[in-house]
């Protein structure tokens, strides 16, 4: 380690150069920052009933449309209701990027053919109007007391803009609007990404100075601590938008882990470095010095906790593998430059010695005591293996479809009452198989058979495909109708072997949702059942087995990597058993707080796995150190190690309480659980690793 001291401390400028010249470069890629909102990607890419749906969509050119709940206090039924209804399709026809607009009324006027507009509207006769709101469109979008309808809005180009026009419209007067649909989703998304990254890292940065300025008692040192994890940051934020990714819902955290968890290693150098200044004033020697205590550390930390992300990649869900890669690759940029950079930047600055008044100095004095009893890391252990046995079993996934949105987000809350008023915000789609070589006409009677049997299953309100309107259109119509040149409410519903049908569900459970979808299998006149609940399904189980694979890998990964470097089973073992008991304590905690397993939730444990080990690997590092100096080794290495691993886990901790301002709802989820996990970590390797060492390493020789 002297050599490398030696080299970094008298090449520093050309380290610092290249440092500063591979953050310009990753500066100027980040101006080509762009955002993936579509959730609904997530399920698409190498799935099977992902690319179920995505051919039904392409089959019938059926882009998401935006929904639109609609709600008069008159009611819609009345000529007055009819007239504020074309009122509100012209207003929103007249959206640039819109399509066509579907409401209860019909495309064209059935007795002149022309198309039905205000002017068609009152040139017709009540008797008329009432029959055209109890058609099959009516019983479609129209509520049962009559006072709520929807419309839906189909895009033509970009869906995102579109949403972002369509919810400035203003409406008639007395009518209330509410917007739904993925558009609607992809645009608060969009939103919610882009105020993130402007107010979320900074947030993130203070917090971790004013953490690690109270333990080390240096603003100045503090700062330094975290300058290579903010560095390891935008190299990877230049490296992802460099090679042309996109930002989504799951890898716009990237940058905080890279941030919180890569800035351990810095503090740690610091931290030594700072404790070498009293002994030394040679900038080589104090280098050289806390390189041999927390080099290696260092080095098995970095890989450590990239491996602990790169777990992610057994899962079968994109996004996570991505946030695994991409954290990682920081992970690993924050370590050279805590490794190389920094000690090269530290060596041209004056260090203050270490101050009195730092908290964690206090805090490692009373972790002395408690090592000095090893009962109390026995009833601590005790403590959280009764805790995970007790909640462990009620561990599920959470099949919320808008995870993402907070509980009083107003897409939220615009789905719910589309739910309550016409039963599902989110309907589901189908096709049934046509012959092509008979009549359309003469398998009518066969086809209605399959969408009433359908439509029975239990949790189903109703199934609507054109046989509902076939019957009741003029007869002139009829023959447009089955061959699809009249277009409805909801699109395109006729290709030249199928028919697409919609199904609008009640409240459904789990195993309802997967009978529809078996009963589709087995049916051979339903080609497909597929739509968001469908995909979300399949999603919950793709992130139940994300969290098993991906925990099995990091403790793997983890205890290989540690035993090739240990060499020994036993000092292996000694620190995987606080990651152990974290992780027990981790997922009892997700089961317990009602949060439960999703597609951001599901990743955590693997990655605290990673994070955690960190600590167990520093305080072994440090007692092996303190070992030739004789007995009471396990104390010194506290002393050592005890203030950077106290003040890391607090850092972590109280950084990640920034996502608690984060707009989405899993962040702040995310922030409870580091605070959990790695408070754990902490009070379990700083307990229990001594506890499992012998005793001439816990107590002191009397002086002589």
């Amino acid at each position: 380690m002297e050599k490398i001291a030696r080299i970094l401390v008298t090449k520093r400028h050309p380290v610092m150069g290249l440092t500063m010249l591979i953050t310009l470069t990753s500066v100027v890629m980040l101006f080509r920052m762009s955002f993936n909102a579509d959730i609904t990607s997530f399920m698409l890419d190498g799935n099977e009933r992902g690319q179920a749906f995505a051919d039904l969509q392409t089959r019938y050119d059926a882009g998401d449309p935006i929904t639109v709940l609609l709600e008069r206090e008159g009611g819609w039924s009345n000529r007055a209701g009819l007239e504020a209804l074309v009122d509100v399709q012209t207003r929103l026809q007249g959206v640039e990027g819109v399509q066509s607009v579907g409401t209860l009324l019909p495309p064209i006027h059935p007795l002149t053919g022309e198309p039905f507009d205000a002017a068609a509207l009152a040139a017709t006769p009540t008797m008329m109007l009432d029959r055209l709101s109890s058609g099959p469109s009516a019983r479609l979008l129209l509520s049962e007391d009559g006072k709520s309808t929807m419309a839906a809005v189909l895009p033509t180009g970009d869906p995102i803009k579109l949403a972002r026009r369509v919810t400035k419209v203003e409406m008639p007067e007395g009518v209330d609007a509410a917007f739904a649909g993925n558009p609607i989703v992809f645009a608060s998304v969009i939103d919610m990404l882009g105020w993130f990254l402007l107010a979320i890292p900074p947030s993130v940065i203070i917090l971790l100075l004013l953490v690690f300025a109270a333990n080390i008692g240096s603003r100045k040192l503090a700062a330094l601590s975290i300058f290579p994890a903010i560095i390891g940051s935008i190299w990877t934020f230049g490296l992802i938008f460099g090679l042309g990714f996109e930002v989504d819902i799951v890898t716009i955290i990237v940058p905080i882990f890279v941030i919180v968890m890569g800035s351990a290693d810095g503090l740690h150098f610091v931290t030594h470095l700072q404790a070498k200044v009293e002994t030394t004033p040679d900038p080589v020697e104090r280098t050289a010095s806390a390189l041999k205590e927390v080099g290696v550390p260092m080095i098995l930390t970095t890989i450590s906790t990239a491996a602990g992300f790169l777990s992610l990649l057994v899962t079968d869900v994109g996004p996570i593998r991505q946030l695994g890669v991409f954290v990682a690759i920081g992970i690993s940029f924050a370590g050279i430059v805590s490794f190389f950079s920094l000690p090269a930047l530290l060596s041209g600055i004056e260090i203050p010695p270490p101050s009195e008044h730092a908290i964690g100095g206090k805090l490692t004095g009373g972790l002395k005591k408690a090592a000095g009893r090893p009962a109390i890391a026995g009833v601590v252990a005790l403590l959280l293996i009764g805790f995970s046995a007790a909640t462990l079993p009620s561990l599920a996934v959470n099949p919320d479809q808008l995870f993402f949105f907070k509980d009083d987000h107003e897409v939220r809350t615009s789905f719910e009452k589309l739910a309550d008023t016409f039963g599902g915000a989110t309907p589901l789609f189908g096709e049934l198989a046509v012959d092509p070589n008979r009549p359309l006409e003469d398998q009518i009677p066969e086809l209605r058979a399959v969408t009433d049997e359908l439509a029975a299953l239990d949790g189903i309100q109703r199934v609507f495909s054109i046989l509902d309107v076939v019957d009741e259109v003029p007869p002139p119509m009829r023959a447009d109708v089955l061959a699809g040149k009249t277009e409805g409410a909801m699109g395109p519903m006729v290709s030249d072997d199928g028919l697409r049908f919609i199904v609008f569900p009640g409240s459904f459970t789990t195993e309802q949702l997967q009978s529809w979808v078996g009963w589709a299998d087995g049916n051979d006149k339903v080609r497909v059942l597929t739509g968001m609940p469908v995909l979300f399904d399949e999603m919950s189980r793709l992130v139940l087995r994300a969290q098993v694979n991906s925990l099995g890998a990091a403790f793997l990964l983890v205890f290989v990597m540690l035993l090739l470097a240990y060499r020994r089973l036993g000092q292996t073992l000694v620190a995987m058993v606080p990651l152990a008991l974290t992780s027990a304590v981790l997922l009892g905690f997700i089961a317990v707080s009602g949060i439960q397993l999703h597609l951001l939730t599901a990743v955590i444990s693997s990655i605290v796995i990673g994070v955690g080990i960190d600590y167990a690997i520093h305080l072994v590092a440090a007692i092996e150190h303190a070992r030739a100096e004789g007995p009471g080794y396990v104390l010194r290495g506290i002393d050592h190690a005890g203030r950077p691993i106290l003040a890391n886990a607090l850092g972590i901790a109280v950084g990640m309480s920034a996502l608690f301002l984060s707009p989405m709802k899993p962040h702040s989820q995310i922030a409870a659980i580091m605070w959990v996990s790695m408070l754990t970590a902490a009070i379990t390797a700083l307990l229990i690793i001594p506890a499992l060492n012998a005793k001439e390493g816990r107590t002191l020789t009397p002086d002589p």
